[in-house]
């Protein structure tokens, strides 16, 4: 097992190693000019990278600029289903920026039967066309994760992923707000599961029962920054990349595991699906903790 960073001053502060939080979206305009003390404040709570998520073309492109910035910022590719009105969509120039060794996923990208607009009508047809695009870039060897997003949607989306030849282990179906029931099917699919902090609501028990039985080697934790702020931030706008933590450490408590444990797992299972190396803790953030 891991080791746990405890400082010794008037009071204890302890310091796990890091998480990741493998969901959020910094090119939003909360974050604009002080990104900077937002991944500051995200390695000082040990959230020490972020997976920052595309929304449009043009947002792909942004998004990889940023990680290009940023050695433990990576992004994603893709166009989101409540962004899909928002053309034109060119598949060409997110395949290039799929190549790039910071970009680790595509996506997000689903159906959103929560929100009325888009409509369905102009939600399906990009989806369509976004999975025969990725399915391509595979025959390519360009071979990435997916990130989905699925709200109210598991009925429809499912039947329409199984129809893919895509490999079902590496889709994750992102910031889950389904039942059990909805979490069995998403399993049964073969899909990663991954926790924003609605986990932690007290108006949410069927999304905490659902974080119980999820396999500990297909479950993720993310904040969907700059939305869901976690308990004990609920109604903080926006919502960071440093509280990533409290989820984690939430869903942990839940499960009835420890947290380095959980956490261990957390890491294990980010790296195996993303392909990437979870950043290891800075010595000097222990030393700035101890003010004594």
């Amino acid at each position: 097992m891991r080791s746990v960073f405890m400082v010794h001053c008037s009071h204890s502060v302890r310091y796990d190693l890091p998480v990741i939080d493998t969901h959020a979206h910094l090119t939003f305009p909360e974050y604009a000019g002080k990104l900077d003390e937002t991944l500051a404040n995200a390695r000082d709570a040990g959230v020490m990278g972020v997976i920052t998520i595309a929304c449009t073309t043009q947002d792909s492109h942004d998004q990889l600029r940023l990680a290009q910035e940023h050695e433990h910022v990576w992004c994603t590719a893709g166009v989101h289903p409540l962004y899909s009105d928002k053309t034109p969509h060119d598949w060409a120039s997110i395949r290039e920026i799929a190549k790039h060794p910071k970009c680790v996923a595509w996506g997000e990208l689903g159906l959103d039967n929560k929100h009325e607009h888009p409509p369905r009508s102009i939600q399906d047809p990009v989806l369509a066309e976004e999975l025969a695009f990725i399915e391509s870039c595979k025959a390519d060897g360009i071979d990435l994760p997916i990130v989905i997003h699925c709200r109210e949607a598991f009925d429809d989306l499912l039947p329409i992923l199984r129809q893919t030849t895509l490999d079902r282990s590496r889709f994750v179906f992102h910031c889950f707000t389904g039942n059990p029931d909805d979490a069995r099917k998403v399993l049964d699919f073969g899909a990663m599961i991954s926790f924003t902090g609605v986990v932690t609501y007290k108006n949410a028990k069927d999304v905490a029962e659902a974080a119980k039985i999820v396999p500990s080697d297909r479950i993720l934790i993310e904040t969907d920054a700059p939305f869901l702020s976690p308990d004990p931030k609920r109604g903080t706008w926006p919502c960071v990349p440093a509280y990533a933590r409290y989820t984690a450490e939430f869903v942990a408590k839940i499960r009835g595991e420890s947290f380095p444990d959980f956490h261990e797992q957390l890491d294990t299972n980010t790296e195996s699906f993303f392909g990437i190396k979870v950043p290891k803790a800075d010595p000097e953030i222990i030393a700035r903790a101890c003010t004594c």
